[in-house]
This record gives C-alpha cells, structure tokens and sequence, in this order.
C-alpha cells in the first residue's frame, strides 16, 4: 500500500504515519513544512519518503503529484489532514481570519485531491479520508472560521465518495474532537475530571483513520460519543445554541503540519 499523509510532522498525522508503518509492505509519502522533523520522522520509519510542501502554495498540488507519479506510479490512500486553527470573533476578526481558515482547510484539500484523483482512480480500491472536525457539525463562538472550513470539507466529502465511488474510490471523513496535541495541550479540560472524558489523542485518531480508509467506513467521531454532538445540533438546535453560545474551547484536529 502507497499512502500519503498530510501535515505528518506532528500530532495526528505523524500519529498516522506511524500507524500505517505498521501494516505489512506499506510505503509512506509523509508531507508536511517543517523539513527537520519530517525528517527524523522518516529515519524512525524505514523507507517513508519526505516532501517539504506548505499546501497553500499555487505549485504545491502539482508538486506533491509529481513526486507520487515518479516515485510510486500509484496511490491507494491519500490522508488530508493538515490544518489549523486561529481563534477570534467574526466583529473583530473579519473575513480574513475566515479566509486563511478555507484557504488551508478547505482549498488546500480540494486543491490536492484534484491533482491526485487520477493516480487514485488508477489505484483502485483506493481511498481518500478528510479530516474535519466535531466543530464541522458543531459551530461555537470564536471559531467561526474554523468550523467554516470543516462543515465545507464535511460536505464536500459526502458529495466527493457519492462521485467516485463508481470509480472504486472511498471517501471517508474523521471527526475528532479535543485532541491532546503539541499545540493544543487542552490543559484546561485535563485538569478538570468531569471533562477528562472529552479528550481524545493522536493515535485514538489514527485508528479513526485506518477505519475510514483501509476499513472504508463512511465517517468517524472521535471519541465516538461526539456524534451525539451533532445529532443533537439537527434534533435540538435551540438547546445547543444555548450551550455553545459563551465560545470559549473549540474542537481541533491538529496543527498546521
């Protein structure tokens, strides 16, 4: 299996690489910027390749599936996680703070998926999995932006696997919750028991990820009682503005890579 991970120098992604490392003849393409710990990650995991990339750059799509082409001539599981997540109010943060969100989150994935659905198709069964969010079903205050982006790549993703799947792609969608990561050590939720229960970590998502990848389930929460969360934003959308109006924490995937 050839799989590619995105954002893979930290937190989830680098957890899914090295999840994947563990299956049997499975050749990793860990993507991410920061070139030094892609790097010591790759050394760890005999025969990964590295590719240093921010996403958001015009050549980068291009780039990544020159290197796949060259180096594999194949893809069975393409993992779009990288992302981030700058907080702020829409009255003082504006449209920009929205349109860096969509920008990484959002156009970045759909940017990639598009320069690497042809190898995919050829690779079949392949699969792609997203990483959104719980804050994709969910919104809160301050983190408008960011749940923005993840309800777009949720929906994308549902309409994307209804167009490929008669081509043998799956499109599965992960939806992580609080995730311990070296970025959001969600020091607050930790030291309170009653809300110790919510957090999750990396590699409990990578484990998601295996499952709507290689194990093609359509999607994912994490931890799995999350989507409660979101069945009780369609049942009791009144109720849930209520308990999600103050703002404050917001459900993050991962860093930016």
């Amino acid at each position: 299996m050839v799989a590619l991970i995105t954002g893979a120098s930290s937190g989830i992604g680098e957890a899914t690489a090295r999840r994947l490392a563990r299956e049997p003849d499975t050749r990793l393409i860990l993507v991410a910027r920061r070139e030094e710990r892609l790097r010591g990650l790759a050394e760890e995991l005999a025969g990964a390749s590295v590719l240093v990339a921010d996403l958001t750059d015009e050549d980068a799509p291009a780039r990544v599936a020159e290197r796949v082409e060259d180096e594999h001539g194949r893809l069975d599981l393409l993992v779009n996680n990288a992302g981030a997540a700058w907080r702020g109010r829409f009255g003082d943060a504006g449209w920009e703070n929205v349109r860096r969100h969509m920008e990484l989150n959002f156009d970045a994935v759909v940017r990639l998926t598009e320069a690497l659905l042809p190898v995919l198709r050829r690779s079949t069964p392949s699969a792609i999995v997203n990483v959104s969010s719980t804050a994709g079903r969910v919104a809160r205050g301050k983190s408008g932006g960011y749940s923005a982006s993840k309800f777009a790549l949720a929906g994308w993703s549902d309409a994307l696997h209804a167009e490929e799947r008669a081509h043998g792609v799956h499109v599965g969608l992960v939806l992580p919750g609080f995730v311990t990561t070296e970025g959001f050590p969600q020091t607050e939720l930790h030291a309170r028991a009653i809300t110790r229960w919510a957090i999750s970590t990396p590699d409990k998502v990578a484990e998601a990820i295996m499952d709507a990848g290689p194990g093609r389930k359509a999607e994912r929460y994490v931890p799995r009682a999350y989507w409660l969360a979101a069945a009780a934003r369609i049942l009791l959308p009144r109720a849930v503005r209520r308990a999600t109006g103050a703002g404050g924490l917001s459900p993050r995937t991962g860093s930016r890579d």
